[in-house]
C-alpha cells in the first residue's frame, strides 16, 4: 500500500526513531523509511522476554498476573491484581510457550511451562470463587458478560491441548452462563434473542449488577462480546464428542421476567448453530464489509460506534477463521484476510506499527491480535502478514527496558528503565515471539 508521509525531524537514540511534525497538517504522518533500523529478533530472544514477562509480572505465590511492576502481589481487582478477563490471555500465552516448547524440542522448557500452565489455572480457580460464574461479586467474581466469555475461550482452548476434563466442564458452564443468565444474579442472558424481539446478537452486560433489570433491545450489544462467542462456541464444537445428546435434565427457574432453562452442555451442532447466528448477526450489524472495519458496538436499530480497537479486529479474524476451518466456506476466510487487511493498513498506518490505547487494560490487544494472526498465517497460509507481524516484534524488542527485558505497548518509543510497566502492554511482544519464530 502507498503511503505519502511528510518527513520532519529523525534522531536516532538507543536505535529509536523519533519524530515529530513540522505543521499541524491533519494529513501530516511521521516518515517511516522503507528499510529497518532495529535489528532482528532471534529465538533466543523470545525465551528471554517471555521469563522477563513472568519475573516481573507473575505472583509467584498466588500464580495469577499483576496489573503492574509497581505491586509486590496481585490482591485482588484493586490492588494489584490484573483484570479477570486478561488473565486468560495470559494462560493462552502460557499455552503457547509449552507448545513452541514442545516443537523445539526443549524437554526443560516444556516441563517448565506445562507446570506454569498447571498452576496458572489453579490460581485463577482459587481466586475467582472456584470459577463459579453465578456469583457476581464485584472484586473476585463474574459481573460483566464478555469477562465470563473469554474465559470460555481459554478453558476449551486448555482442554484441546491437555484433555483435562475439567477444562472443558467449566468452558462449557460459563458458556451456558452467558448464553442464558443466572437463576442466582437474575440476569435474562447476554443471547438478545429474536423470538423475544430482541434484535439478535448479544448484550454486553446486565445492570445493576446486583438487582439486574430484564434485556432490552436498545441496550448495548459491542463486538467484545459478540465476536468472542463466536469463537467459544466454533472452539467448544471443536471439542465435544459428535454423538452428544441434548442436556436431559437443564436447571429451570423462574423470576419476574419468566421462565428460564440453561442446559449444562450443548450438542455439537447446537454450538455450530449458535456460532453461525451470533457470526451473521455481527457482521451484518458491526462490520463494514467494503474495508473489513469492525465498530466498537450498537444500540438498538442505531448507527454502530465506529471507534477502532485490535481485539476487535481480532477477534472477527478468529470467529470468521474458526467458522472457515468447521465449514470450508470461503466467504469467512474472505472476511478474516479483509479484518486483517485492514488492521495492517489501516489502523496500523502511522508508523506502520500497530496503534497503541492508553486506556486501562488496552495494552492487552496485540497478545490477543497474536493468537488469530497465527490462525490466519499458519493454518490458513495467509503468510502476507508475517513481515508486518515481525516488524512490530523487532521494534518493540528494540525498544525494550534493557535493564528488566520488559517490552512496552508503544512499540516505536523506548521504555524508561525502571519506569512502572503495566502486564497488559507488556504482554504484546512476548505474545508475538511466541508464535512467530524468529528466522534464527
Amino acid at each position: 500500500m502507498m503511503k505519502q508521509y511528510i518527513f520532519s525531524a529523525v534522531c536516532l537514540m538507543s536505535g529509536v526513531l523519533c519524530m515529530s511534525s513540522c505543521n499541524e497538517d491533519k494529513q501530516a504522518k511521521p516518515y517511516t523509511p522503507d528499510y529497518e533500523i532495529v535489528p532482528e529478533y532471534t529465538n533466543a530472544d523470545t525465551w528471554t522476554a517471555y521469563e522477563a514477562f513472568n519475573d516481573n509480572l507473575l505472583d509467584p505465590d498466588k500464580n495469577i498476573y499483576k496489573t503492574s511492576t509497581a505491586y509486590t502481589a496481585a490482591t485482588d481487582r484493586n490492588n494489584g491484581a490484573a483484570a479477570i478477563w486478561c488473565q486468560p490471555i495470559y494462560w493462552d500465552m502460557a499455552m503457547n510457550a509449552y507448545k513452541r516448547a514442545k516443537a523445539e524440542g526443549d524437554t526443560e522448557r516444556e516441563n517448565k511451562y506445562k507446570q506454569l500452565c498447571d498452576d496458572l489455572f489453579a490460581g485463577n480457580k482459587a481466586h475467582y470463587v472456584n470459577f463459579d460464574f453465578d456469583d457476581n461479586n464485584e472484586n473476585t467474581g463474574w459481573f460483566i458478560y464478555d469477562d465470563i466469555q473469554w474465559w470460555t475461550i481459554t478453558l476449551a482452548r486448555a482442554y484441546e491441548l491437555f484433555k483435562v476434563e475439567e477444562y472443558r466442564s467449566l468452558a462449557e458452564a460459563s458458556f451456558a452462563r452467558v448464553w442464558y443468565g443466572s437463576p442466582r444474579v437474575g440476569d435474562t442472558g447476554s443471547y438478545a434473542d429474536p423470538e423475544k424481539n430482541l434484535g439478535g446478537g448479544m448484550f454486553w452486560q446486565w445492570q445493576p449488577i446486583g438487582n439486574p433489570n430484564e434485556n432490552a433491545a436498545g441496550d448495548g450489544k459491542m463486538a467484545c462480546i459478540n465476536f468472542p462467542t463466536v469463537v467459544a462456541a466454533l472452539t467448544l464444537y471443536n471439542n465435544v464428542p459428535t454423538d452428544r445428546v441434548a442436556d436431559p435434565n437443564p436447571e429451570s427457574w423462574s423470576n419476574k421476567y419468566g421462565d428460564f432453562t440453561r442446559p449444562h452442555y450443548e450438542t455439537k451442532e447446537a454450538y455450530l448453530a449458535k456460532g453461525k447466528e451470533i457470526y451473521e448477526w455481527a457482521v451484518k450489524n458491526l462490520v463494514d464489509s467494503n474495508t473489513g472495519e469492525v465498530a466498537d458496538s450498537k444500540h438498538g436499530e442505531g448507527n454502530p460506534a465506529w471507534s477502532d480497537h485490535v481485539y476487535n479486529q481480532a477477534t472477527f479474524i478468529g470467529a470468521s477463521l474458526l467458522l472457515y476451518k468447521a465449514t470450508g466456506e470461503k466467504t469467512y476466510l474472505d472476511n478474516a484476510i479483509l479484518g486483517a487487511d485492514y488492521t495492517m493498513n489501516t489502523m496500523s498506518e502511522t508508523y506502520d506499527l500497530l496503534p497503541f490505547e492508553s486506556g486501562v487494560e488496552q495494552g492487552i490487544y496485540t497478545a490477543i491480535f497474536a493468537e488469530y494472526m497465527a490462525m490466519l498465517v499458519n493454518d490458513c497460509g495467509q503468510t502476507q502478514y508475517v513481515p508486518f507481524l515481525k516488524r512490530n516484534i523487532n521494534y518493540g524488542w528494540a525498544n525494550r527496558d534493557r535493564t528488566r527485558n520488559l517490552c512496552g505497548g508503544e512499540y516505536h518509543k523506548a521504555q524508561i528503565e525502571g519506569a512502572t510497566i503495566d502486564s497488559y502492554s507488556a504482554s504484546g511482544i512476548p505474545a508475538l515471539m511466541l508464535l512467530f519464530p524468529a528466522d534464527k
